[in-house]
């Protein structure tokens, strides 16, 4: 996928518990262990907001978009 969940580097860096995250977001552990794995196939905006008012960051310190490799073609042989 080439959206990466980068949540779990800015936990590090704000030296944040998944566990304190979830409760004031609102969400279940196991949820934001999804979401930090990538696993989601989206997030609500809510939750997002409420991710970057804890952790003091913007969405972008939370999502990168890495573009999928272009694919070689493969030499035909005759």
């Amino acid at each position: 996928m080439p959206i990466l969940v980068r949540l779990d580097v800015m936990l590090a860096l704000r030296k944040v518990k998944s566990k304190d995250l979830a409760e004031h977001v609102g969400i279940t552990e196991v949820n934001l262990s999804l979401l930090k794995s990538g696993k989601v196939k989206g997030v609500r905006f809510s939750t997002l907001e409420a991710i970057c008012e804890y952790l003091d960051c913007q969405p972008g310190d939370l999502l990168e978009y890495q573009p999928a490799q272009p694919k070689r073609k493969l030499a035909q042989v005759k």
